[in-house]
């Protein structure tokens, strides 16, 4: 099967998916959960909806509990959207990926931190000195030999 069709496909379940969870599901274990991405099979028949869960273990557990226990309901709402043969049947999966980014940061903060270093950009000194430190202007030589300085763009002359 083409790939952009099963693009579009998932990019169909992830946002029914998100919808639905976000504004449609009123069971109170599912709160703090974002539909980050979803995988559809070739053949259409399954669908991996992948949720991030902010919380401690307990809240991440009860959520997707929640989710599994809601995944026909989310179906039913897809069915609506999608018109296809088959109807993917939807199984959450935690992604972990959003946690783990959020804690990369966290130890390259401290490891900084413990380094000394701020978030500044470097200075870099190449040695070269500005216009405004010299006494005449950079553009002396050009204006005195008719030849563009280096590294300076060409000026239009004056008449």
């Amino acid at each position: 099967m083409k790939t952009h069709r099963l693009a579009r496909v998932a990019e169909v379940v992830r946002e029914v998916a998100s919808t639905t969870i976000l504004f449609e599901m009123r069971d109170p274990r599912v709160k703090n959960v974002t539909v980050t991405r979803c995988e559809v099979a070739a053949d259409l028949q399954h669908a991996k909806v992948y949720v991030s869960v902010m919380g401690t273990e307990k809240q991440q557990r009860d959520a997707l509990h929640g989710l599994k226990n809601a995944a026909g309901f989310v179906q039913s709402k897809l069915a609506k959207r999608l018109m296809t043969r088959f109807l993917p049947v939807i199984t959450f999966v935690v992604d972990e990926g959003v946690k783990k980014s959020i804690e990369v940061g966290r130890i390259l903060a401290e490891e900084k931190r413990l380094r000394g270093e701020t978030d500044e950009p470097p200075v870099v000194d190449d040695g070269s000195e500005t216009a405004e430190d010299d006494d005449e202007p950079a553009d002396a030589e050009a204006e005195a030999g008719g030849e563009d300085a280096p590294g300076t763009p060409p000026q239009p002359k004056a008449e």
